[in-house]
């Protein structure tokens, strides 16, 4: 007989995952202030940049043992996490901000549903319950405005984006435990870099003018971007892409959170699309007691990592 575990265990890698979640939140008030000084491509590559060189200075003694394998993933997922960013930014230039926050919010269930079509792995009950929590309270965070949809050129690019997105989560639960953290998280923030600062011609990108304001920013939000592949890169590892999914679906949270401290209002209707994406994280660890006594018997070592 089946019985559930009603307080769910959140291993040493699912607690790093959320950390990374709050500073994505703690971050979006610095990218915003970054964009005064820097159109948002030509950022993104800098920012990249940056936390390629900075991963690539305290990984020297292991970059020389790079495979074609890490090279192959490095670029998969680099490509993936240019596409999320650019098409992203490209569809802001032409649709309201709460419409883009919508179709971004996409990934969650395009997660498990590519999982599902692409490589055969449903979902089980409780994670599908938390996915539809998560993506209903991205929903209520995104506005009223943003669920209407006509499909223009804007609105398909950041559907698109979305797509890269989950493509990303579902490469590095592919690849993980297959690679070298390090290597990989080296290849594929310098390949996001790179596409992203051959998108600023075709783009029509003003250059800005030079300024140690967009110096620093790049630098410091490029630390943080290393520290978040790096940390995604591990944790992924014994996290699946569904559960990671849930999890990160609390960014928009935090940086709520962020902004109510910085002086910003939340709406009602945006308190409670939070309150939903935490039951979904919560909702998605339920399992039953005969699958946790399986998972025990297996050895599942997340917190010995």
């Amino acid at each position: 007989m089946k019985s559930t575990q009603l307080i769910p265990r959140i291993s040493k890698a699912e607690v790093v995952l959320i950390l990374i979640t709050v500073i994505w939140g703690g971050t979006f008030l610095l990218v915003q202030h970054a964009l005064t000084y820097s159109g948002p491509l030509l950022f993104v590559g800098l920012r990249f940049a940056a936390a390629a060189s900075l991963v690539a200075l305290f990984s020297r003694p292991v970059l020389r043992d790079l495979t074609l394998l890490e090279l192959k993933a490095g670029v998969l997922i680099g490509t993936s996490i240019m596409l999320g960013y650019g098409l992203q930014t490209i569809g802001l230039q032409s649709i309201p901000s709460s419409q883009s926050a919508f179709i971004t919010a996409l990934y969650v269930p395009f997660v498990p549903l590519l999982q599902w079509l692409v490589l055969g792995r449903r979902p089980g009950l409780m994670p599908s319950v938390g996915i539809g929590l998560a993506f209903a309270g991205l929903m209520l965070l995104s506005g009223p405005n943003g669920a209407s949809l006509n499909f223009s050129s804007g609105e398909i690019a950041t559907l698109v984006s979305a797509i890269a997105i989950a493509g990303e989560i579902i490469l590095i639960g592919a690849y993980a435990g297959k690679v070298d953290v390090r290597r990989v998280t080296v290849v594929q923030l310098a390949t996001a870099s790179v596409l992203s600062l051959l998108l600023v011609v075709p783009t029509g990108e003003p250059l800005p003018d030079f300024t140690w304001w967009l110096v620093i920013s790049a630098v410091g939000l490029g630390a943080a971007s290393a520290v978040i592949q790096l940390a995604i890169n591990w944790a992924q590892q014994t996290v699946s892409p569904t559960r990671a999914t849930v999890i990160y679906a609390g960014e928009p949270v935090w940086a709520g959170i962020v902004g109510r401290i910085a002086g910003e209002r939340l709406p009602v209707v945006a308190l409670l699309g939070a309150v939903l994406i935490v039951a979904g994280v919560i909702v998605s660890e339920i399992k039953g007691r005969k699958k946790v006594a399986v998972e025990e018997n297996a050895g599942v070592n997340a917190d010995q990592l």
